[in-house]
C-alpha cells in the first residue's frame, strides 16, 4: 500500500480511464462495472456500522487514561478547533459553491441517480445494525470501558479495530479506484462527466485557502496568548506539514510534528503528551474537506443546504472521526455512516465524496497536523496558568 504508485495517482488514473472509455464503450460495459459498483457499496453499507464501533470504542476508552486536567484541557481545545473548521468550511462553501454550481446564473447538474446505468444484479448485504445504533453502542461502551478501566473489553475492541483497519487496507482502498472508474465510466456514458469536475476544481481551490486561513487562525491565537510571532511559529511547523503532505498520516507525521512542536518553545512535557493525542482526536484540516465536499456533493445532486442539517453532522463528526487509521482515507471512511443518516448521501453521492474526499487527504491531514503544533502551544500557556 505504501509503493511508489500510492493511492491519490490510482484514484486518478481511474477517474481518467472512467472518462476515456465511458465515451465510446458499449451500455453492456457499463452495466458490468455498475454491477461491481452495486456489490461495493453493498458491502460499504454493510461495514460501516462496524468501523463506526472499531473507531469509536477504543478512541472514547484510551481517552480515559492519562492525567486528568492535561487530557480534559487538550481534548477540549482539539474538538472546539474541530468544531470551528467545521463551521468555517459551512459557512465559506454553502455562500461560495452555489455559485459555480446550479443556480439561475449556472449550469444546472441532474441528480446522479436520475443518469446512472444500474447493474445486471443485486447482492443483498443488509448491515448487522443501523448507523445510529452503532453510534449509541460505541458511546455506551466506549465511556462504559473508560469509566470501569475495563481491560479485556478494551483490549478486545482494540483487537477488532485491527481486523477492521485490515480490511479498510487490504479490501476497501484497494478496490476505491476500480468503484469510483466505474462511477465515472457511467457519469460519462450519461454526459454529466464535465460538470461533476467542473466542481471538483472548484472545491479543490477553495478547501486549500480553507485549510491556510484555519492555520492563519490557530496560529494567530497560539501567537497571541504566548507573544510570540505567529508567522515563525508556522514556519517553525512547516517540516510536519510538508511531511504529512508525503504520508497521508497523521500517525506517521508524529515524529516530526513532536520535534517540530519542542521547537516552538512549549513545554516537553506538554509537547509529548498533546501531539500523540491530537495525531488521533484533532482533525480541523479533515473536517473542512469532509464539509466543503459533502456540500459539493449535495449541490451536484441539487439538494439544498441546511445549517440545521449540517450542526450535528458537523458534532458529531468530530466524534466519529476519533481513532480513524492512519490509512489514507480513514477520515472518510468513518464519515460515510453520518453522511448516509444526516445528510441523505445516496451510493453515487457516496462515490463522488470519497473520490472529492481522496484528492484532498492529503492537504488535510498536513493541515491536522501543522495544527496540532499551535494546540499544544495553547495547551502549554493554559496549563501553566491553572
Amino acid at each position: 500500500m505504501k509503493g511508489k504508485f500510492g493511492l491519490l495517482p490510482r484514484i486518478i488514473v481511474a477517474i481518467g480511464l472512467g472518462i476515456l472509455l465511458g465515451s465510446f464503450v458499449p451500455k453492456k460495459v457499463v452495466e458490468i462495472m455498475a454491477t461491481f459498483n452495486g456489490i461495493f457499496n453493498g458491502f460499504l453499507g454493510f461495514i460501516v456500522p462496524l468501523i463506526i464501533i472499531a473507531f469509536i470504542v477504543p478512541g472514547i476508552a484510551q481517552l480515559g487514561k492519562g492525567s486528568g486536567k492535561l487530557l480534559g484541557l487538550s481534548t477540549a481545545i482539539a474538538y472546539a478547533s474541530t468544531l470551528l473548521a467545521g463551521f468555517i468550511a459551512f459557512f465559506v462553501a454553502s455562500n461560495l459553491l452555489p455559485k459555480f454550481i446550479g443556480g439561475t446564473e449556472s449550469i444546472e447538474i441532474d441528480n446522479p441517480e436520475e443518469f446512472l446505468i444500474g447493474g445486471l444484479f443485486e447482492i443483498g448485504m443488509p448491515p448487522m445494525m443501523g448507523i445510529m445504533t452503532a453510534l449509541i453502542f460505541s458511546f455506551i461502551m466506549g465511556i462504559g470501558i473508560s469509566a470501569i478501566k475495563g481491560d479485556t473489553l478494551k483490549k478486545g475492541f482494540e483487537e477488532f479495530s485491527e481486523i477492521i483497519e485490515k480490511v479498510i487496507t487490504f479490501i476497501i482502498i484497494p478496490l476505491l479506484p476500480i468503484h469510483i472508474f466505474g462511477i465515472f465510466m457511467n457519469m460519462t456514458f450519461g454526459g454529466q462527466v464535465a460538470k461533476v469536475l467542473s466542481v471538483f476544481g472548484v472545491v479543490f481551490v477553495m478547501i486549500i485557502a480553507l485549510h491556510l486561513l484555519m492555520l492563519v487562525l490557530q496560529y494567530t491565537t497560539a501567537g497571541t496568548l504566548t507573544g510570540k510571532n505567529p508567522l515563525k511559529l508556522m514556519k517553525t511547523m512547516s517540516p510536519a506539514y510538508f511531511t504529512a503532505l508525503g504520508t497521508q498520516s497523521s500517525a506517521a507525521t508524529i515524529p516530526v510534528t513532536l520535534r517540530q512542536a519542542r521547537k516552538t518553545g512549549a513545554s516537553e512535557k506538554v509537547t509529548d503528551f498533546t501531539i500523540p493525542l491530537f495525531a488521533t482526536i484533532h482533525l480541523s484540516g479533515s473536517t473542512i474537506t469532509l464539509v466543503s465536499c459533502a456540500i459539493g456533493v449535495m449541490l451536484i445532486n441539487g439538494q439544498d443546504i441546511v445549517l440545521s442539517s449540517f450542526i450535528p453532522f458537523i458534532f458529531m463528526l468530530g466524534i466519529t472521526m476519533i481513532a480513524a487509521p492512519g490509512v489514507p482515507g480513514g477520515a472518510v471512511m468513518a464519515a460515510l455512516g453520518l453522511l448516509e443518516v444526516m445528510l441523505g448521501f445516496n451510493g453515487a453521492m457516496v462515490g463522488l465524496m470519497i473520490a472529492l474526499y481522496i484528492a484532498q487527504d492529503s492537504f488535510g491531514t498536513a493541515t491536522n497536523v501543522t495544527g496540532d503544533g499551535a494546540l499544544a502551544i495553547i495547551v502549554d500557556r493554559f496549563s501553566k496558568s491553572s
